[in-house]
């Protein structure tokens, strides 16, 4: 047989001059390394929709600390004289049916709303964090008891539900009533979401190692699982905060919600209904202050998941 001369062949190499590195071949060495929320925040400060929503809730949030720095007419003063009189000396936006200060009444009633969004969301957050941690992590039988229980509370519409209750405890009506009317039955989607983003971070490596190390499972779902987890939490959080502002307006054009003493712009809504054909800004201008709140809630919600989504930002 032939004996192998493939030893023996010539082998031809370029020069290097001829075949410069290019930028896919280099390397970045000193390059700071970057973590998912570095890379989401360099995302949204580049998105003129972030700043404009961003804006708007931190005026949302002075007016409702220092409404008197906005406005310094009682809004529970009122004069029958003035009753559905427009725009005028006295008033920017005019006056309700009962005489009283429209523009001062949303001033103050910004307070309610965004008071009752805060705790609600308080609630949903902690509520859906607690079991949804728990049935992702660590699965079997407490997967299978604590998923039938949120199915159980999600079959069930949150605002049928707060309408029961509040219609129930009618003589004990306040924001912490209607909150807890709301927030008690709306977790179990924060908890879904939660449960679904574990089961995939608990099987990556650096559980493994923290597991092979001799951590306790609590202390890997606190300082490692839960923290690598909790984006799509942030994200569904910050669009429930306005459908609780959306829901305790609602139960308050029901007529179930806070009391029609409370400063509210749902009760300010159920109030104008009667004027809508005759005295029609009555209703529309407490509309749209619901509708630029959960606006910019929602702005900033959509911004912050499109920037906590790798995927979504590889797209753009």
């Amino acid at each position: 047989m032939p004996s192998n001369t493939r030893s023996n062949q010539a082998h031809y190499v370029a020069p290097i001059d001829e075949t410069p590195l290019v930028a896919i071949d280099s390397v970045k060495a000193d390059g700071k390394p970057t973590n998912l929320w570095t890379d989401a925040w360099r995302d949204v400060r580049k998105r003129p929709m972030f700043w404009i929503s961003s804006a708007l809730i931190l005026l949302i949030v002075i007016v409702a600390l220092f409404p008197a720095l906005f406005t310094s007419v009682d809004p529970r003063y009122c004069q029958l004289s003035l009753s559905n009189q427009g725009p005028g000396d006295g008033s920017v936006l005019g006056y309700n049916r009962q005489g009283c200060d429209i523009y001062s009444r949303i001033i103050y009633g910004t307070s309610t709303s965004l008071s009752v969004g805060l705790i609600v969301t308080f609630l949903v957050a902690s509520l859906g964090i607690f079991f949804g941690a728990l049935a992702g992590f660590y699965g079997g039988w407490v997967d299978a008891v604590l998923s039938r229980l949120g199915d159980i509370f999600f079959s069930i519409p949150y605002i049928l539900a707060a309408v029961v209750i509040m219609s129930v405890l009618s003589q004990y009506a306040s924001v912490w009533t209607i909150s807890l009317a709301i927030g008690i039955f709306a977790w179990p989607a924060t908890a879904r979401v939660l449960r679904a983003e574990i089961l995939r971070v608990k099987n990556a490596d650096f559980v493994m190692a923290a597991t092979a190390v001799g951590v306790t499972r609590l202390r890997i779902l606190i300082r490692h699982v839960l923290p690598n987890s909790i984006a799509p939490v942030i994200v569904i959080t910050t669009i429930s905060l306005a459908s609780a502002i959306v829901a305790e307006a609602t139960l308050s054009f029901l007529g179930v919600g806070l009391p029609s003493s409370t400063m509210s712009w749902g009760n300010d809504i159920s109030q104008a209904q009667v004027d809508l054909r005759t005295n029609p800004q009555t209703l529309i201008l407490p509309s749209i202050a619901l509708s630029v709140t959960v606006l910019s809630f929602i702005m900033l919600g959509e911004v912050a998941r499109d920037a906590l989504d790798p995927k979504a930002r590889a797209q753009r």
